[in-house]
């Protein structure tokens, strides 16, 4: 076992206990995040180019629909082209729809931080712009807090040499993404883009995290 994923191990002990506290203490607030009558829930991450953002948490379990689309700006109904081109201040995120029953926000926040660099600032991987850079969204305050802890441990733990310089802001819109970037990487599998970076970085993330996948993802 590397390091990356020893040191992240004694991160996600140190804040379970403190989900738990927090959750008992949230159960009279309305959970911004839960879909009405229904166990899904949605969260938002940006980590970079959404074709690789959307296969790695459309692998884990739990996780039952995963959308592209750009969010963290100004702008109203903003395309691919003006976002991918810098010329508006999203970014390219992923609406998560996940089982609140099977999976945690908390290891929602394990897969985003397990499968991206956030300690690139404006940039990940090949792809460099604002629009490529680390944010995470919060709809409450619990969701909030855990995600402040979450980078305090991370920091604490030696994980990275440089700073932790993911964005944590409030949710506000999600603008979703043209329906030729929905399931990009399944749909395009031959593409030198996902076969040179989206493909290796989902397996990096598979082999860090195998307790966290679904069953047809594990030997992949």
């Amino acid at each position: 076992m590397n390091i990356f994923k020893l040191n992240l191990i004694a991160v996600i002990a140190m804040l379970s206990g403190c989900y738990e506290v927090q959750k008992s203490n949230d159960k009279g607030i309305q959970n911004a995040t839960e879909i009405q009558n229904s166990e899904m829930s949605t969260a938002y991450f940006a980590s970079g180019c959404f074709w690789c953002v959307e296969a790695v948490f459309e692998s884990v379990k739990g996780v039952d629909k995963v959308i592209s689309g750009y969010s963290g700006g100004r702008e109203k109904n903003p395309t691919y082209n003006q976002v991918a081109a810098g010329r508006t201040s999203h970014a390219e995120a992923v609406k998560v729809i996940y089982n609140h029953k099977e999976i945690s926000f908390l290891q929602l926040l394990d897969v985003y931080y397990g499968s991206h660099d956030p300690t690139a600032l404006n940039y990940q991987g090949p792809d460099y712009g604002s629009q490529y850079r680390s944010i995470a969204f919060y709809q409450n305050e619990v969701e909030k807090s855990l995600i402040n802890e979450y980078i305090k441990a991370l920091e604490a733990s030696g994980v990275y040499s440089k700073p932790i310089v993911t964005e944590v802001i409030p949710f506000e819109i999600f603008y979703e993404a043209e329906e030729y970037h929905q399931d990009f990487e399944l749909k395009n599998p031959n593409n030198r883009y996902i076969l040179n970076v989206s493909v290796p970085r989902l397996k990096r993330f598979q082999r860090l995290f195998p307790e966290l996948l679904k069953e047809n993802n594990q030997d992949h």
